[in-house]
């Protein structure tokens, strides 16, 4: 048996590596008796394990980089069939076998979590950057930074729009929550939806348990976010307008306005449809506040001096002006008459 493998895998060697040495090829016969169905051979590129039988097989998915083996649920492709069967358990079934023993987090990988118990619970950044001192625990994440920070980079572009981001998880976040709309994370405590897990949290902490973590120290008015708290404090206490339009001479205090203005004015886009009517919107907060005031008939305003309710607030300030103060908002020009 040992010979029938011998000379097969002397017929595989002589083929596919030419110019390996006869100190290889003697090698590979000596040590192949003790390889228990497995044979090496050296070549120029370095050396290899096949298995017998598979000689061919396995110098083709090694040294040629083939990957036969394809995912039937995302056709992502492997040159050996436990990856594969390693990324399904993983990506699709969700698997994570490797618990921390500090903490609840568990992973797929082991790799995966020695690298969580180095960063997380020991602390350890080994991966400095040269051009701000900044520190990494990987470094991948120091590779990231430096093309990001330093370089500027956005090599990830959305092919639905023109926006551009540094890292593709957040180019994959953008489609799935923009062009997608999905909404994949749920509150438990009522029905309503999000994008990101995080902002289920904030969520949570802002609305069912009433928290407001964030200050202002120039006017003690308090957020739930610190995102909200920082544009507060650039749009009333410094009145700064940093983010400009380049399509004219209008500027924001915010990145968020700045997209919205130019979606809105300069493209013409209303990318946001309502699913109950054939109403359009350009921004995804005015379509839910429609779907809920005209289809779902929520009026959340009420007036403290009657019992009417509103669906927008600016309908019961309205209301409460023109109402409840004698206030007339618009004058006629024939006599100065007043009306609602």
């Amino acid at each position: 048996m040992n010979q029938l493998r011998n000379r097969h895998s002397r017929a595989s060697f002589d083929n596919s590596s030419s110019s390996a040495s006869k100190v290889a090829l003697s090698t590979l016969e000596s040590n192949s008796s003790r390889s228990r169905g497995r044979v090496r051979y050296a070549s120029n590129a370095g050396v290899y394990v096949l298995h017998a039988g598979k000689e061919r097989g396995g110098y083709k998915r090694v040294h040629k980089g083939w990957k036969d083996y394809v995912c039937d649920n995302c056709e992502k492709k492997f040159g050996d069939r436990s990856n594969l069967r390693t990324h399904q358990k993983i990506v699709h079934e969700g698997r994570k076998d490797y618990a921390c023993d500090k903490c609840e987090k568990k992973f797929g990988f082991k790799k995966n979590l020695l690298l969580h118990q180095k960063t997380v619970h020991e602390g350890r950044k080994d991966y400095v950057c040269d051009l701000c001192e900044k520190k990494f625990g990987q470094k991948s994440n120091l590779l990231t930074h430096q093309k990001t920070v330093h370089e500027g980079r956005k090599d990830h572009a959305c092919d639905k729009c023109e926006k551009k981001f540094k890292q593709n998880s957040k180019l994959i976040r953008h489609q799935q929550t923009v062009h997608e709309g999905r909404k994949d994370f749920a509150c438990d405590k009522c029905e309503k939806k999000f994008r990101q897990k995080s902002n289920v949290l904030i969520h949570q902490q802002t609305i069912h348990e009433g928290r407001k973590d964030y200050e202002c120290d120039n006017c003690e008015k308090k957020f739930g976010k610190k995102s909200h708290l920082l544009y507060h404090q650039r749009a009333v206490h410094e009145d700064r307008k940093d983010y400009p339009c380049d399509k004219c001479e209008k500027k924001f205090t915010g990145r968020g306005p700045l997209n919205k203005h130019q979606k809105l004015v300069h493209e013409g886009r209303k990318d946001s449809a309502c699913d109950k009517c054939e109403k359009k919107f350009g921004d995804l907060s005015n379509l839910k506040r429609h779907q809920n005031i005209v289809h779902n008939g929520c009026k959340n305003f009420a007036c403290v001096n009657c019992e009417k309710k509103f669906g927008q607030k600016v309908h019961l300030l309205h209301h409460q002006k023109a109402v409840h103060e004698g206030r007339k908002k618009y004058a006629c020009d024939k006599g100065g008459k007043r009306n609602n």
